[in-house]
């Protein structure tokens, strides 16, 4: 498709920076295992989301504009015996190359904040719910960060993992963080965007959605205000609407 990617250069190293990430798997696989399947993830990545998914026996349909991310997953899949549960695409989120319509989407780890402005954010919101079953939920996770992480980490190198270090460039009034990695052998910048939860809340509501659960973390504690939110949104039944 010919999409250039921020992570085609560190495909190789994402595993190792993302390794010690792992308190949101276990709550997305609990969500995919409500649903029938196929489940669609957008920003699949390398499968560390997609592949607990498949091993626990639910079919996944991942998006992911990086032939690099996509190729490791791929090769991780088929390590763990699941390849055949995983169709990997290529694509954009706010055009997913998806004609199925499932009862489940999901955008982990934060993925959305790649959605630079209110335009693109709601074209993928939409996106997300046009592939959607009547009834079906919008599951993600996305962060605004704490006065103590920006003066904390701001303009910094940071080992994250033994030799792979990062870099945080905050900039509040434009609400965006220019966030560069840096491993042995390759290295990457990319910006993401950030909203406060209200924000999001608005979205969603624009595009049809019911909002059913805010939570503050992955053990569904109730937002209380900090930096992560995880949004659980329906799209309504054509009887609730």
């Amino acid at each position: 498709m010919g999409i250039v990617s921020s992570y085609d250069s560190i495909a190789g190293l994402y595993d190792e920076w993302s390794r010690s990430v792992v308190e949101d798997v276990d709550f997305y696989v609990e969500e995919a295992r409500k649903v029938a399947g196929p489940v669609v993830e957008l920003g699949i990545g390398t499968g560390r989301i997609a592949i607990p998914t498949a091993a626990a026996g639910v079919p996944l349909i991942g998006v992911d504009s990086s032939a690099g991310m996509l190729a490791v997953a791929r090769a991780r899949a088929e390590e763990a015996g699941v390849a055949a549960l995983l169709d990997l695409r290529e694509g954009d989120f706010r055009r997913p190359p998806v004609t199925e319509r499932v009862e489940l989407v999901t955008a982990p780890f934060r993925s959305l904040l790649h959605m630079e402005n209110d335009a693109d954010r709601r074209e993928a919101i939409a996106a997300a719910h046009a592939l959607l079953l009547p009834g079906g939920r919008f599951v993600f996770d996305v962060f605004a960060p704490s006065r103590e992480d920006i003066d904390e980490t701001h303009d910094r190198w940071l080992e994250r993992e033994p030799g792979i270090w990062e870099r945080a460039v905050w900039d509040e009034d434009a609400g965006t963080l220019t966030l560069t990695l840096r491993g042995p052998d390759a290295e990457t910048s990319m910006r993401l965007s950030w909203l406060d939860p209200q924000r999001w809340d608005d979205l969603l509501t624009e595009s049809g959605f019911a909002i059913e659960e805010c939570y503050g973390w992955f053990d569904r504690r109730p937002y209380d205000g900090h930096e992560d939110s995880v949004w659980i949104a329906r799209r309504p039944t054509s009887m609730s609407r």
